[in-house]
């Protein structure tokens, strides 16, 4: 991720004048899965989509749009971090039977699956093992099914997919008002760090605002408060979190129009917009009870090197600002930017990235290949799922008490993914805590990683700055091995890149 630099070799470049490959491509079937080598610009063309669609699918029958009214309650109660297992009910089967047999007939019109689903099956992985999305863990394998059966075929699978697409897509637009005094209407090319940013915290809304267990149904009118979360990343000034006011917000950390930020400026900013448009977005309807952000760093400025370290003591002071003295804890959003090796992350930490997915706080990774930033949502064995912001849309006008809002280009129902260990050490990890309890549970969660970590945690956990070692854990030699493992990275990073402050 390092300065973002696009050559003329890179897919995004070259791409971008293929409109009519990307329109035509099977990425963009719905409920498909891709593994793609690289993130990629994509036109969207919906209306043609849709058309093609309309004849190979039955309107009535919605690939994974399974209702509120189809799911469980256990699926709602295991949303904090519990593997989800659904029952099978007369309203469900209907609908699989409805949904295979549409599968049947696709197949006897002489359709592949290669065009249903986006891939091949020599290619794309047959793994059966638990998939954890944000905190949540899909079995798409139950016990007593044939081991011959298609595990993308499965009710869990089926739920997953329900989640990945209820997340918010965040894309590259085209079309808005100038950013600020520059000529710049379009973000193409250069704000995908900017867009995977927006896709982390308004998960962090969604969670707070509607729950984890949330789903967008296709069935029902749209939420207000989905609406207007919405509102808050639309790309106009009088959106609170937009591309404009972020690049207004980051100007000390480098943003500027046109330009390529990493991680940790990426983190900085957010907390800069927080802490400057606290009065305007706390009065901003959905907002008007928001959360206080906390960028974890390695010491007390963040700027260099140095272990990450949660400091409760400073959490605390965090949410005591926030609520203006008048309160002792406030909903808080946790930013860790992390450099965990040269080029691509340090085999060691992948197994500790995958594990802050079964965190029920869990708002994935603020990351990607280098050059290409994505939002990473989930993991499966040694893949990591994603969310991708290199598609080129228009601008879309989001008013707040527009309930009748065409919001489809903003979630994607194309599951893609690419393996962990190609992602760039560069990254931040997001997380949400609702209360003091759920903290709590984060820094237990968090100490039994570092624990587990043989000596190269992510981030620790301290009672305070002064602390003689991380809350929870009594490995002494943790924050040294860590420190020299960041300054390593972060000094190489520091030469090629002057703006990498991590």
């Amino acid at each position: 991720m390092k300065g973002f630099r696009e050559i003329d070799t890179d897919p995004l470049r070259n791409s971008a004048v293929k409109k009519s490959d990307f329109d035509n491509s099977p990425k963009n079937s719905p409920g498909s899965v891709s593994s793609e080598a690289e993130p990629s610009i994509r036109h969207s063309n919906h209306k043609k989509s849709e058309a093609i669609w309309s004849v190979i699918w039955p309107t009535t029958i919605p690939i994974f749009g399974i209702s509120n009214s189809n799911r469980t309650e256990s699926e709602s109660k295991n949303s904090g971090g519990s593997v989800i297992r659904k029952k099978s009910s007369s309203g469900s089967k209907n609908y699989y039977e409805g949904w295979r047999g549409a599968v049947r007939r696709v197949m006897m019109n002489g359709v592949t699956m290669r065009r249903i689903w986006g891939f091949s099956r020599a290619t794309t992985s047959s793994s059966k093992s638990n998939i954890w999305l944000l905190g949540v863990c899909y079995q798409v394998s139950q016990e007593g099914e044939e081991s011959s059966s298609d595990p993308t075929q499965s009710e869990g699978f089926a739920a997953f997919v329900e989640d990945f697409s209820s997340r918010v897509l965040i894309t590259y637009r085209k079309g808005f008002s100038p950013i600020g005094d520059s000529k710049y209407i379009s973000d193409v090319n250069w704000g995908c760090m900017l867009r995977s940013s927006q896709m982390l915290v308004a998960q962090a809304f969604l969670v707070h605002k509607l729950g984890r267990s949330w789903r967008k149904s296709p069935h029902k009118p749209l939420d207000q408060t989905y609406v207007e979360i919405l509102h808050l990343f639309g790309d106009a000034e009088d959106s609170p979190c937009s591309v404009h006011n972020l690049l207004q917000a980051g100007k000390a950390y480098g943003l500027a129009p046109g330009s390529w930020v990493g991680p940790y400026a990426m983190c900085r900013t957010w907390e800069s917009l927080v802490r400057n448009k606290k009065e305007e977005i706390g009065n901003n309807g959905v907002l008007a009870s928001t959360m206080a952000l906390y960028v974890v760093s390695g010491d007390e400025d963040g700027e260099r090197g140095g272990a990450p370290v949660v400091c409760i003591e400073d959490v605390l002071r965090h949410c005591s600002e926030f609520g203006g003295g008048q309160v002792d804890w406030a909903p808080i959003l946790l930013m860790v930017p992390l450099v965990l090796g040269l080029e691509k992350v340090n085999p060691r930490y992948l197994p500790l990235l995958s594990a802050t997915f079964t965190f029920p706080q869990s708002l994935g990774i603020l990351g990607g290949r280098p050059g290409a930033s994505t939002y990473i949502v989930g993991v499966q064995d040694e893949k990591a799922f994603y969310l991708d912001p290199h598609e080129v849309q228009q601008v879309i006008d989001i008013k707040r008490d527009n309930l009748d809002l065409d919001t489809s280009s903003y979630h994607c129902n194309v599951v893609r993914h690419i393996p962990l260990d190609s992602i760039d050490s560069s990254l931040a990890i997001g997380f949400y805590c609702r209360d003091k309890s759920d903290f709590n549970d984060f820094c237990a969660r968090a100490s039994e990683l570092i624990d587990q970590s043989n000596g190269a945690p992510l981030f620790t956990i301290a009672e305070t700055r002064t602390s003689a070692k991380p809350a929870g854990n009594n490995n002494t030699e943790i924050e040294d091995n860590n420190t020299a493992d960041n300054d390593l990275a972060t000094e190489n990073c520091a030469q090629e890149d002057d703006w990498q402050l991590l």
